[in-house]
């Protein structure tokens, strides 16, 4: 039996994503009223709550000094389109993910930012989430800062990653 190359990829990076989940609290159950307990949330120690007690990316950044090579790659293997590059967004070429997330790719915007691949989680109230990575312990690389049309995001540096955090726009009526 042959495995193609998308096939190796896929199995690949479940491999790597697999032992990260109970890192991530992805699949947290708060045991809300008629709910059964389930893990517990680590959100829950510092009383912020995520969206829905679950992570969701909402911006996917991949900085790299070969942006059309990964976008070319991403469309070829995961059967993305990208659009131009967007100035509010770093001048990121961008594609919609499934389940309503953005993946933007990126060159460096200066000389010291190397290659790096970021998640921004979703969360209701960033000033909340930044306030309890602080008295996490983490250090706050970008307090919130407002991308005009896509909402506030913000970075922080917990255990040698650099950690995102993205709320949206506000709808207007």
């Amino acid at each position: 039996m042959k495995i193609s190359r998308r096939e190796t990829l896929l199995l690949g990076s479940a491999s790597l994503a697999l032992p990260l989940l109970p890192t991530l609290g992805l699949g947290c159950t708060p045991g809300g009223a008629g709910e059964p307990a389930g893990e517990a949330c680590p959100a829950e120690a510092t009383g912020f709550q995520h969206p829905a007690g679950a992570m969701q990316v909402a911006y996917l950044e991949v900085v790299t000094g070969d942006v059309a090579g990964v976008c070319k790659a991403y469309e070829e293997v995961h059967g993305l389109a990208f659009g131009q590059p967007d100035a509010a967004l770093g001048s990121a070429r961008t594609a919609k993910l499934p389940g309503g997330g953005l993946l933007g790719v990126r060159a460096p915007l200066r000389d010291t930012e190397t290659p790096i691949v970021r998640p921004y989680f979703l969360v209701e109230d960033i000033r909340a989430a930044v306030d309890a990575a602080a008295e996490a312990g983490a250090q706050i690389a970008l307090p919130p800062m407002e991308l005009p049309g896509y909402g506030t995001c913000a970075i922080f540096l917990l255990g040698g990653v650099e950690h995102g955090l993205w709320q949206q726009a506000a709808v207007k009526a």
